[in-house]
């Protein structure tokens, strides 16, 4: 015990003071105002859309309203879905040249849904962007945005030089399993990508949060465009690699100006949210399953176990790895105005998302592969790029 009690808390010394940082609740984007005596560059906004009548009018609203003080234009693609979302969108955008509405063909074997959408949307925006500087802004049909929110991803992007800007917008915590189970998702995914480290163009760590994503045209072009994706499953991920292998500068951040819509109402649809891409980001490696399952149980539950169980420096060492993951976690418990007694509960939290993974697994051995907006996605595994 006393060993275990050691180990755990050497790594979480480790994770605090030489982790990039991953506990802190920032960087945050804050607003920009519009300058309109600036130079500012065209922006083509592509949107995929498959069965998202329930957040795509007040999303493509919300854009249609961005003070963006230059010409942009929104390009949604009606990813061939069964609710009406296309008609919906069309409607929104009736009488409007800022809104094109594009109807999705079926994708080929070796494209995954996602991004063979995304392809087709890329490919209208840019025959409307021949200017050799401009951007494409790639974004989700469940996001709410300010009417800052375009110029301000701009601002970044041009005042810094920056090939890719992507934010993790806020996502709901309405119902009691979001408030428990939605803020460790954004915890361990910057314990998994700290945003320091990806926002070091020294580092090789990438990430990116496919929610919002600003490319510069002419870095998409330098990685071969969206069909160099075309089987990846965790596309924000492989794009943010991609472009920071080809030597592109890329930002990864918090939103203040962009909101998800879309609800996870109860702890089954947070663990599905989970099981979706888990082993899917584990490469399928039974290996790295066993590694991440044993890294789980020595960051989350060993200070608790040493705490409850130890005697003596054990208990004392547990105690001291139980407060450095709870007071880890309560930067992003006050980026999401909640209690910080949530943290209490991180140790079940961690066992919880660590059952996903597992529950991941199982998945994909038992053949039911990815499965999203009632698509499958296990027929195009083999030929996936993942990051």
């Amino acid at each position: 015990m006393l060993a275990l009690a050691v180990l755990t808390l050497l790594i979480w010394c480790w994770l605090i003071l030489f982790h990039g940082r991953f506990w802190q609740a920032g960087p945050v984007l804050r607003p920009v105002p519009a300058d309109p005596d600036a130079s500012w560059p065209p922006v083509q906004i592509v949107i995929p859309a498959r069965d998202e009548a329930e957040g795509v009018a007040a999303c493509l609203r919300s854009l249609l309203a961005q003070d963006y003080p230059a010409r942009y234009r929104i390009v949604l693609v009606d990813d061939r879905s069964t609710d009406g979302t296309g008609a919906l969108a069309r409607a929104v955008g009736e009488g409007s040249a800022r809104l094109l509405v594009v109807d999705g063909a079926e994708p080929p074997e070796s494209w995954s849904g996602k991004l063979w959408a995304v392809n087709q949307g890329v490919a209208a925006a840019l025959a409307d962007l021949p200017e050799a500087h401009g951007y494409l802004l790639l974004c989700d049909a469940d996001i709410i945005h300010a009417p800052a929110h375009l110029t301000t991803l701009v601002a970044k992007a041009e005042r810094e030089r920056l090939d890719q800007v992507s934010e993790m917008v806020e996502l709901s915590t309405v119902s009691m399993a979001e408030r428990a189970l939605v803020p460790a998702f954004v915890f361990f995914f910057q314990l998994l990508y700290p945003f320091a480290r990806v926002n070091d163009p020294r580092s090789r760590t990438a990430a990116a949060a496919g929610g919002t994503v600003l490319i510069r045209k002419d870095a998409l072009a330098r990685i071969g465009g969206i069909e160099s994706l075309r089987g990846a499953l965790i596309d924000d991920v492989t794009l943010a690699t991609r472009v920071k292998r080809a030597g592109g500068r890329i930002w990864l951040g918090h939103s203040m100006l962009a909101r998800s819509v879309r609800p996870y109402p109860g702890a089954a649809d947070v663990w599905r949210m989970v099981a979706r891409t888990a082993y899917v980001q584990l490469r399928f490696s039974p290996l790295l399953l066993l590694g991440t399952v044993i890294g789980m149980v020595l960051v989350w539950l060993a200070p608790v176990l040493c705490l409850v169980f130890g005697h003596g420096l054990a208990r004392w060492f547990g105690l001291g790895a139980w407060v450095l993951s709870t007071g880890s976690f309560l930067p992003t418990l006050r980026r999401f105005r909640l209690s910080p007694l949530w943290a209490l509960l991180l140790p079940l939290i961690g066992l919880f998302y660590t059952g996903a993974t597992i529950g991941s697994a199982i998945d994909h051995h038992r053949g039911r592969g990815v499965v999203w907006k009632s698509r499958a996605y296990r027929d195009r595994e083999k030929g996936r790029t993942v990051a």
